[in-house]
């Protein structure tokens, strides 16, 4: 016999948050793809035009593991997008340092990303729009900012690839 589950007081969060970010990576996955680009590779160019930066500094940014971010700047190399150079500041060290094609492709693909967040954004309305961005902005700078210390690891979504 199925029972009913306790009724929630606030709104259901996770599962809301969960649904529509992974509705917009894949929108937005499928509109680089327009360029040949990925979302991450997209965001590691950004980073890298940047600063000055090394491939743990830019895995730290993107929130990426070590192992997936040398495949990323393998095919940002291959595409001719990047590549590796020897740090001015640490010889020991490597920086990833971006192409002319991947300044065209980078700019190409923050309009794309612009587009997508612009349409959805637009999709709720004035104000509403903007207090949503406002909002998530705010919840990502304060108690949302940094995961909490936790016992069980939390597994992040896993990211699709081409």
């Amino acid at each position: 016999m199925a029972t009913s589950p306790p009724p929630g007081t606030v709104p259901e969060l996770t599962g809301l948050l969960t649904r529509v970010a992974h509705v917009l990576r894949t929108r937005l996955t499928a509109a680089l793809a327009e360029i040949g680009l990925t979302p991450r590779e997209q965001c590691v160019l950004v980073h890298a035009l940047q600063a000055e930066r090394t491939q743990i500094q830019l895995a730290e940014l993107t929130d990426t593991d070590k192992t997936t971010m040398v495949v990323t700047i393998d095919r940002l190399e291959k595409a001719g997008y990047a590549e590796r150079r020897p740090c001015s500041t640490d010889r020991r060290a490597r920086i990833i340092k971006v192409t002319e094609e991947g300044e065209r492709v980078a700019a190409a693909g923050q309009r794309i990303v612009d587009r997508v967040h612009a349409e959805v954004i637009a999709s709720l309305g004035d104000p509403a729009g903007a207090d949503f961005a406002e909002a998530l902005r705010r919840l990502a700078e304060g108690p949302l900012a940094e995961p909490v210390e936790c016992d069980r690891p939390v597994r992040r979504p896993r990211q699709m690839t081409r």
